[in-house]
């Protein structure tokens, strides 16, 4: 089990890898339900560090963190059922506007484990290039 968990983490590092550079084969994608099964894994097996894309809809706006670097936060329900926070820094990042519950987000970020389901941040740019940049996508637009 941990073989093919580490080979699926392998595929998904290497995908983001070409899409963040814009040289993803074309007609190659990530489907969110196998995001799903991979963040269902990742609760499962309490682990962190992940860099996943996916998509779920918004249960719950969060006020703001404001506590050292502002990061917009809200609650996003997968298809699989599963919840992730999802903490967007609004000091590197445009704030999501207009976010309601129900509203559909798409996102690239990393993951960490928590008891609740998880916690998706890095959704940005990465000052430095210090890490592999995410993004939220809402509405049309794009958020980085």
């Amino acid at each position: 089990m941990k073989n093919i968990l580490f080979l699926i983490i392998a595929a998904l590092l290497a995908y983001g890898f070409l899409q963040e550079r814009d040289i993803l084969p074309p007609g190659i994608s990530l489907s969110p339900v196998s995001s799903d099964n991979v963040l269902q894994a990742a609760y499962n097996n309490r682990q962190s560090d992940l860099q996943i894309q996916g998509r779920g809809i918004v249960v719950k706006a969060l006020n703001d963190d404001l506590d050292g670097s502002r990061h917009q936060r809200f609650i996003l329900r997968l298809d699989s059922g599963q919840t992730l926070l999802i903490t967007h820094n609004i000091d590197l990042a445009p704030r999501v506007n207009g976010l309601q519950a129900g509203d559909s987000v798409e996102f690239y970020g990393e993951y960490e484990w928590n008891s609740q389901g998880g916690i998706i941040h890095w959704t940005h740019r990465a000052p430095g290039n210090r890490h592999v940049a995410g993004w939220l996508k809402h509405g049309g637009r794009t958020y980085q």
